[in-house]
């Protein structure tokens, strides 16, 4: 099945747009845990697919809307990469401090943290390769990895997302966008590079630099969470990997 997005998702078209069309079959997130020997690959289209599945799932069950404030208590994962693409399709803003967000979205590690922040609404990601959710989730939490699948692959907003509206501490669709390009450039990082990365999404710089500035370049990303204590190993992935750029100091 295709996604169809809709005119007016500004920042999401912005950041997946260099991923559809021709590039549509192509990895663009390849992911490895080397803690649990993890490898999941996405094509741009899967990825489009996550994110409108995502996206409405945000909309129909959380009541993200334009100004909708959302909080991400994620690790690097695909699964964050959508959730969040999914956010900006909505007009939802990122925001820094789970107690200001009406929304906060948590792994199982972060999860009190996120209840503790007393938002309307939290949802649980397990981030199982298999898809297997979270049992024994506290009334009024919903579990991402269940509740997603029986969400549509087309998402079309309500109303369209305004460039000039928050997305991100404050700082517009447009700002943000502006500034991943800018470290896209200042990283070296550009349009069809396979970009290998250690670089953990849980800080803003972080986040700006691990896939935001990757997406802004129009590249693709090999990300690995959990890396060993051996670099040779993570050298002969970047190989095998054929990635064009290292972002880490472990390579």
């Amino acid at each position: 099945m295709t996604t169809v997005f809709g005119s007016g998702l500004f920042l999401t078209d912005a950041l997946l747009g260099p991923a559809l069309g021709a590039a549509a079959a192509r990895p663009l997130f390849t992911h490895y845990d080397d803690a649990s020997g993890e490898r999941m690959e996405l094509s741009g289209t899967t990825t489009a697919n996550w994110t409108a599945k995502a996206a409405n799932l945000l909309r129909d069950e959380c009541d993200v809307e334009p100004g909708t404030r959302v909080a991400v208590l994620l690790p690097a994962h695909w699964q964050t990469a959508a959730a969040l693409l999914a956010a900006w399709s909505c007009g939802a803003e990122l925001v820094g401090d789970p107690a200001a967000a009406d929304l906060v979205l948590a792994d199982a590690a972060r999860l009190d943290t996120a209840l503790a922040a007393g938002a309307d609404t939290t949802v649980a990601f397990s981030l199982d390769a298999f898809g297997r959710g979270i049992s024994g989730l506290p009334a009024g939490v919903l579990d991402f990895a269940s509740e997603v699948r029986v969400h549509g692959d087309d998402f079309v907003p309500w109303d369209p997302v305004d460039d000039a509206a928050p997305a991100w501490d404050g700082a517009s669709g447009a700002e943000v966008l502006a500034a991943a390009r800018d470290r896209a450039v200042a990283l070296g990082v550009a349009a069809g590079d396979r970009v290998l990365s250690t670089t953990a999404w849980d800080s803003p710089d972080g986040l700006r630099d691990g896939l935001l500035a990757v997406l802004g370049a129009g590249a693709s990303l090999v990300q690995v969470v959990n890396p060993g204590p051996d670099p040779s190993v993570l050298r002969r992935r970047a190989d095998t990997e054929r990635t064009t750029v290292r972002l880490s100091s472990l390579v």
